[in-house]
């Protein structure tokens, strides 16, 4: 019995060694952007002495070669290393660098020929400054809307609003300083809107985007809120009918008067006489002197 389990042993042994098999430490590593990562490609067990070792990076448009025929290429020529056996170690992290990446080992010695691990990396990068639009000044009871955005970030940016240097929270009825303000925000897009804005709600507001990598923030603007003079707009526009109907109060009697009248009548003009049915007028030389030239029937 002892003789058949050292020879099943020798034998799983002997089967094991024949197999190439790989292993990670780490299936989805991160890093921030400028910093370095190790994607760990581990072999396990092999016979064969001198494998092939293979490295490609896997985007939307397919496969590209990382490592090949024992050479970096690619965007990464200058930037990584193969560190024995089969781990790829990137310098100066960039955001073109989030992908996954393939280890493959062909072992031509083995029973099992052929391996591969794929490792997910990310490469995170820190906000920038956002963009973020405050309306200056807001009529009382008027909705408004802050936004802020940024697109720089990766992983995406969430966002915060502040007040004043306190954090605005997503829920206004969690805090007693917020309690009556109808606002609602979107961490996800950055506006932070009013329904109807209140005295209260005038302060400095700035935003911050935040990611993983960390925040930034841009710089404070102030928000007034003003009352709207009610008595004021209704006067000015008493103001502007009476205007308006006194002009036209003008122009009609203009009108009758004559001033607009385009034709005037003065003491040269003449009116020829229309002719009588059957009377001819003859002119003499005499300027004015006028006979029958025929008799006309009655």
């Amino acid at each position: 019995v002892t003789i058949m389990l050292e020879a099943l042993f020798i034998l799983f042994i002997f089967k094991c060694i024949m197999n190439v098999v790989l292993r990670t430490s780490d299936n989805s590593p991160w890093t921030n952007e400028f910093d370095k990562i190790e994607l760990s490609c581990l072999i396990e067990s092999i016979s064969t002495i001198n494998p092939r070792i293979e490295w490609k990076k896997i985007t939307n448009d397919g496969p590209s070669y990382v490592y090949f025929d024992k050479k970096i290429s690619g965007d990464l020529e200058n930037r990584a290393v193969i560190r024995e056996p089969a781990t790829l170690v990137i310098n100066n992290a960039t955001r073109s660098d989030t992908a996954k990446y393939r280890c493959e080992v062909t072992a031509a010695d083995d029973q099992k020929s052929f391996d591969e691990i794929v490792i997910d990396l990310v490469v995170r990068v820190k906000p920038v400054v956002p963009k973020c639009s405050v309306p200056k000044s807001m009529p009382f009871g008027k909705s408004a809307e802050l936004s802020c955005v940024e697109e720089e970030g990766f992983p995406k940016s969430q966002y915060q609003w502040f007040k004043n240097r306190e954090e605005i929270p997503d829920d206004p009825k969690t805090s007693l300083k917020f309690f009556n303000s109808s606002y609602t925000l979107n961490a996800e897009t950055g506006t932070l809107k009013f329904s109807a804005v209140r005295k209260e709600d005038a302060g400095e507001y700035f935003c911050r985007a935040k990611n993983d990598a960390g925040y930034a923030e841009c710089p404070p603007q102030k928000m007034e809120v003003y009352d709207i003079n009610v008595v004021g707009i209704i006067l000015g526009v008493l103001v502007v009918v009476v205007v308006l109907l006194f002009i036209t109060a003008g122009i009609c009697c203009a009108y009758k008067r004559g001033y607009f009248s385009t034709h005037k009548q003065t003491g040269n003009n003449y009116k020829v006489p229309a002719k009588g049915d059957g009377v001819d007028y003859a002119r003499t030389e005499d300027e004015g002197d006028f006979r029958h030239k025929s008799s006309f029937v009655i």
